[in-house]
């Protein structure tokens, strides 16, 4: 009994703190002139409690007070110069909306205070953003380069946030990306091996899915696979060449290491007979150990050259190595086991292990390159 009403108290004395601190804080948002935060934290209490009267003087006090601070904010955008005034007024509305929406969500609110609609103001003011945007846009778009139309892209995109539905803007969005951005072909790369028929495809397929999954690596730069720009007569900014050349695949190297060991204590090696009993005879035994280890190295370089589609100029090239070692250990010996420690037991009885063929040797030794060539390329068209 003594343990329930222990935590049973604990229990109370915690919420009556909460429910304390909660109280408050309606009242020390009105004190520091946070007004909207003040409004909400005495609607949220209210709801709760209905006829709790700290809150409701909270909300009698901060909601008119909030009401007044955010129409003088719009007040001073409407005369303000900024073209872009629309939007700041917007923000007010919007959160004066919410106030609104909050409040007539409770009863017991709206009988302290009579909340303000103010959604037609919000719908025009973002019907007047979004126009000025639109419309600025639209000028950057009619110059016609490349960089006015990446400002024109900006425009429509927040015409976009604003209101996805305004006008042709989608169209406009997309005509403007088109113009705006930098188009890099990137060809299939190529493996030549006289020794080996090596398949590119694993290495290929990873190349092509981080351009297609990363196509805007700094929102304008657009990655194209060949038979993509072929099929749309793309005449694009840059052209990349991947190429191994220089690899090998398959490369064996075997070591072996050959010790004698001795048993640590005398162990029973034998009987002899003194008398009629057989007595046994002891000391020490040796065994020859050889370890054997075997490497299979494999390993590459990719040449990556882009060129400049208009001049045929290289603008950069670089090679990018990796390499995969391949490892298999076991182990045999000559002699007495019982010279032998339980790892090297162990290890007596593995057996040699084949190593993967070719192909998956040269997958695991281009996949660090793949690592380094997407690294290189986010970094390199960042500035375009």
């Amino acid at each position: 009994m003594k343990k329930k009403f222990t935590l049973s108290y604990l229990t109370l004395t915690l919420l009556s703190i909460f429910l304390l601190i909660n109280c408050k804080s309606a009242e020390k948002s009105l004190k520091k002139g946070e007004f909207d935060e003040s409004v909400l934290r005495a609607v949220d209490k209210i709801k709760s409690n209905p006829s709790h009267g700290a809150s409701l003087e909270a909300l009698r006090q901060a909601y008119p007070l909030a009401v007044d601070q955010h129409r003088k904010v719009i007040e001073v955008h409407k005369t303000s110069e900024d073209i872009f005034h629309w939007e700041p007024q917007l923000e007010t509305y919007v959160k004066l909306n919410r106030l609104y929406r909050e409040i007539s969500s409770c009863a017991a609110c709206v009988s302290v205070v009579t909340p303000v609609d103010f959604t037609n103001d919000e719908k025009l003011a973002r019907h007047n953003a979004a126009s000025v945007r639109y419309k600025e846009g639209t000028s950057y778009l009619k110059i016609g380069d490349r960089e006015n139309a990446r400002l024109a892209y900006a425009h429509f995109e927040k015409v976009d946030e604003l209101l996805p539905e305004f006008n042709d803007n989608k169209k406009k969005l997309e005509v403007a990306y088109e113009l705006a951005s930098f188009k890099v072909v990137v060809e299939q790369v190529l493996v030549t091996s006289k020794r080996y028929q090596l398949s590119n495809e694993y290495f290929q397929d990873r190349v092509n899915e981080y351009l297609q999954t990363n196509k805007r690596l700094n929102k304008f730069v657009r990655f194209y696979l060949p038979e993509e720009a072929a099929d749309i007569d793309l005449k694009p900014d840059h052209v990349i060449k991947l190429q191994f050349d220089d690899f090998v695949v398959g490369q064996t190297m075997i070591e072996k290491n050959t010790e004698t060991f001795t048993s640590k204590d005398t162990v029973k090696v034998g009987e002899k007979t003194v008398g009629r009993t057989k007595v046994p005879i002891y000391g020490k035994v040796t065994a020859k150990f050889t370890q054997i280890r075997k490497t299979v190295l494999s390993g590459g370089l990719l040449d990556m050259q882009i060129t400049d589609f208009s001049t045929k100029q290289v603008v950069n090239r670089e090679k990018f190595n990796g390499e995969y070692n391949w490892m298999c250990e076991w182990a045999t010996f000559n002699g007495d086991e019982r010279a032998l420690t339980p790892a090297q037991l162990r290890k007596s009885k593995s057996q040699e292990l084949l190593p993967p063929d070719p192909q998956q040797l040269f997958v695991e030794f281009s996949k660090p390159i793949y690592e380094r060539l997407t690294s290189k390329l986010k970094s390199f068209y960042a500035k375009y």
